[in-house]
């Protein structure tokens, strides 16, 4: 479990595709604090860590995860958001995020607003996800706020702290983004449509 505040930058060092799997090398300033089979979000994505070296540590990606996110596209020297797992009694700071993602988006729009920018993304609504307006989506691992909330589209207002300390500051329009819509609205539009 996740809440969706990124706890720091991670950079990939070397990537390594072994049959269907795609082993991720990370070299972060949390790595110290690590240990094997840790629970630790890569743009959203719970990845599982296998091995630890120095300031380096390695996770493993599946076809399943390579398939329905942004993590098969990484290459060396990109920046990835990490967050480690909650732990049990910290505050809920941004909303319950799960690490699993359901389906990735395209950035369809960045717009300087004098002090903000807003992010605009497109996505599939044929897989039934839906957004809200002022409710909560994780865009590659970060909580977030929906605003101008579409059948496919919406858009998130980001403030410059948030920008400078994630991947947004490299997000670029037609970029993938991984995208984890809000657990109790899947359900309840599950429910809605039994």
């Amino acid at each position: 479990m996740f809440t969706g505040i990124i706890e720091t930058l991670g950079k990939v060092a070397n990537v390594v595709k072994e049959q269907e799997n795609l082993h991720l090398t990370i070299k972060s300033d949390i790595t110290n604090e690590l240990k094997i089979d840790q629970s630790v979000a890569h743009n959203g994505v719970c990845l599982t860590v296998v091995a630890i070296n120095n300031d380096e540590y390695t996770v493993t990606a599946i076809k399943e995860t390579l398939n329905k996110t942004n993590i098969g596209s990484l290459k060396n020297g990109d920046i990835v958001n990490l967050e480690r797992a909650m732990k049990l009694g910290d505050r809920l700071d941004g909303h319950i995020v799960q690490g699993h993602v359901d389906e990735t988006g395209i950035c369809k729009n960045i717009k300087d607003e004098n002090g903000s920018t807003i992010y605009t993304f497109s996505y599939n609504s044929d897989k039934n996800n839906i957004t809200i307006e002022k409710g909560s989506i994780t865009v590659n691992g970060v909580s977030l706020t929906v605003v101008n909330s579409k059948k496919d589209q919406f858009s998130v207002a980001i403030i410059p702290y948030t920008k400078e300390h994630t991947t947004f500051k490299t997000l670029q329009i037609d970029d993938k983004i991984n995208l984890e819509f809000d657990v109790i609205g899947k359900y309840v539009a599950r429910l809605t449509n039994l």
